[in-house]
């Protein structure tokens, strides 16, 4: 049913993916310019705050929409707990790819500037790990439901 736990779980991974996608993921401020990245672009801003430079990220973005989307389907797969742990197994490694090419993107743009500070990690990013916490304890719940469905199948 689409009423357990586990389905909650999964519409706040796929609210927390839209949160990635809508909001700043990081932002460092380096001799009165200002680096701001979001899903889908890089913007190098100045003193005036206007915009210097701007670099597709797009890859960014379509990682959490794809990793939103799998969830959305995954609530919908509820007769089929073995195909929804695989879906959800898949989206765990889509959200890890995304937190790795953010790290990789802020970290290689420090290391280009030659900044020893890291910079700050805005909502966006932090949305991408509860989405992750949230999709592993839906994991875990469907999990039980699979466990107690089998020793309920032992008994007859």
């Amino acid at each position: 049913m689409i009423q357990r736990i586990q389905s909650i779980f999964l519409l706040l991974v796929v609210i927390s993916m839209g949160v990635t996608i809508g909001t700043e993921l990081w932002e460092q401020t380096v001799n009165e310019q200002t680096w701001k990245l979001n899903a889908f672009v890089l913007e190098n801003f100045d003193a005036n705050q206007e915009v210097v430079s701007s670099t597709s990220k797009w890859f960014l973005g379509a990682l959490a929409a794809f990793s939103g989307l799998l969830a959305l389907i995954s609530i919908f797969q509820y007769k089929n707990r073995t195909r929804q742990m695989m879906i959800n197994m898949i989206n765990s490694l889509l959200m890890v790819g995304l937190v790795a090419a953010t790290f990789l993107t802020t970290n290689g743009l420090n290391s280009e500037m030659g900044i020893e500070a890291a910079g700050t990690y805005k909502i966006g990013f932090w949305a991408i790990l509860a989405a992750m916490v949230f999709n592993m304890l839906a994991n875990r719940f469907i999990r039980k439901d699979e466990m107690l469905v089998r020793s309920v199948d032992r008994i007859r």
